[in-house]
């Protein structure tokens, strides 16, 4: 069906048929003219938009990324589109996308907060909030993260711990097919749950899995044509399951992290800090005491704190593990590569932080994994602050901004071969580890992944541990050639659903 099909079939499958019919002409009619307002100054230019549709049509909203690609490439690196009546202000290409979140970091700074985003967090906690709020649990977590060991020692040694149960895990199923999914979903997750909570959990622990399985699930769903439908017509289509199904695993979310936090808050001792919530807790008992006035230390923003770090710490890292490992599969002289340099360097031990500046290969592998994955190719959207004029367009108060990621990933004027898996774009001539500007798949600015140095650690410890025990390879049938590279439909970009063979190294 073409989009408009689509679009139409989506809206008349509700029960509320008719009024839906009459919703939708009566805004038609009513914004009939919100395209055509007197504008003041030059603005970015883009497609013309239809009324109550706005660019709709023209998008994909399944990869709505690469459909913004190919726009740029007609309209320049900062135009205009329309998802349905909101106005959106696309940034294409290395030096645009840098100059507007680095350069002007404080324009480009606050976060645009979709509908189903705010249904879910209601401005509180860290991702989907602005203001004094997020700035002061920003500050806070980024602190706390510090504290425990972010990009430090302490931090290595609970890595190095939770790569022996990955191992134990892939070990269990003696070279046979399996699912990477849950056991590095599980693996990643234990990390950021021992810096939240102050301990790991059991990979069975029933509590546990639900929390991984709700997460993943909302990040998924809520990249869905469905969702994007709903935050670009929030009132007319609020019904759909999609929406429904993110708020109720959003509601068992929270009711389980409430369990955790009165478990931690019964067992706290004010004069140690086993993780982020005692330090919460502590903090928001000392303002209490001290009869501090509007406190940003309250119980909302602690549950979505530590929600935030949770689902951000998990799917991200987790996902981009299991990338780098179906891209050994597919690409074994790479592998090859990659564990010989491991051998020779690092041998039977176990590698550590300090190897990786004599693993410039490795690393090298592990940084194009991440370029190549592109796991979030628009960025979290964001939103400017003031008016303002950038790079000739002027751009309002309050414009959705989406820094297009992919762009930069796979910017042909930045990269040598930007649609292949290349590891050469980190090495010079001598084979040496080079690292180059438009390597951004953390963000920048204002908004930058605050656990970025916790990530990298994460995926350089995992990678390399796994790759010193295991041959990753595609199941028994089925060739390198064969094995899909197509991400699936998600929020973030993760690897269709396949399996692997870990065949231990002799």
């Amino acid at each position: 069906m073409s989009p408009l099909e689509d679009f139409v079939f989506f809206l008349f499958s509700s029960p509320t048929t008719l009024l839906g019919a009459v919703a939708l002409l009566l805004v038609l009619y009513l914004v009939s003219g919100s395209f055509t307002s007197h504008k003041v100054g030059k603005e970015p230019p883009g497609p013309r938009p239809l009324p109550l549709l706005g660019n709709l049509l023209q998008l994909d909203l399944k990869r709505p990324y690469k459909t913004l690609c190919k726009l740029s490439k007609k309209y320049g690196s900062v135009f205009t589109v329309y998802f349905g009546t909101n106005k959106v202000v696309v940034l294409a290409g290395y030096k645009t996308v840098r100059e507007a979140l680095v350069s002007n970091a404080e324009e480009f700074g606050d976060r645009d907060i979709a509908p189903i985003f705010n249904d879910i967090n209601e401005g509180h906690g860290i991702l989907f909030a602005n203001g004094e709020s997020w700035k002061e649990m920003r500050r806070f977590a980024l602190t706390t993260l510090r504290d425990f060991g972010m990009g430090k020692r302490v931090a290595e040694e609970k890595i190095l711990e939770e790569c022996r149960y990955l191992i134990q895990m892939f070990e269990e199923h003696k070279g046979k097919p399996f699912d990477t999914t849950c056991p590095v979903n599980y693996a990643a997750s234990n990390i950021i749950s021992s810096i939240v909570y102050g301990s790991r959990f059991e990979y069975n622990d029933p509590r546990f899995k639900n929390l991984v399985r709700r997460a993943n699930e909302n990040i998924r769903i809520s990249g869905s044509a469905p969702i994007q439908l709903y935050n670009m017509f929030p009132r007319l289509v609020s019904w759909i399951k999609n929406r429904q199904l993110i708020l109720k695993n959003a509601e068992m979310t929270i009711r389980d992290v409430k369990v955790l936090i009165k478990h931690l808050k019964e067992t706290l001792n004010p004069h140690i800090c086993r993780g982020l919530v005692d330090c919460f807790l502590i903090r928001k008992q000392k303002e209490e005491d001290s009869s501090v006035q509007d406190t940003y230390y309250n119980e909302k923003n602690l549950i979505f704190t530590v929600t935030n770090l949770f689902a951000a710490g998990t799917d991200t890292t987790a996902t981009t593990l299991r990338w780098g490992l179906v891209l050994m599969a597919k690409y074994p002289d790479i592998q090859d590569q990659v564990q010989e340099e491991l051998s020779r360097v690092v041998g039977s031990r176990q590698v550590r932080v300090e190897d990786r500046k004599n693993l410039p290969y490795t690393d090298a592998v592990i940084y194009e994994t991440q370029r190549l994955a592109n796991i979030v190719p628009m960025a979290i959207p964001h939103k400017t602050t003031r008016d303002l004029t950038f790079q000739g367009y002027s751009i309002k108060k309050g414009t959705t901004v989406f820094p297009l990621l992919t762009s930069v990933l796979h910017d042909e004027s930045e990269w040598e071969s930007p649609h292949t898996f290349n590891p050469s774009h980190f090495l010079d001539k001598e084979g040496k580890f080079i690292r180059r500007d438009a390597f951004m798949p953390f963000s920048a600015g204002r908004r930058v992944c605050l656990g970025e140095s916790l990530a990298k650690m994460e995926l350089f410890l995992f990678f390399t541990s796994v790759l010193q025990h295991f041959r990753f390879t595609p199941p028994p049938g089925v060739t390198e050639d064969e094995l899909d590279l197509s991400p699936t439909v998600g929020f973030t970009l993760s690897p269709s659903p396949h399996e692997l063979c870990a065949v231990t190294r002799q």
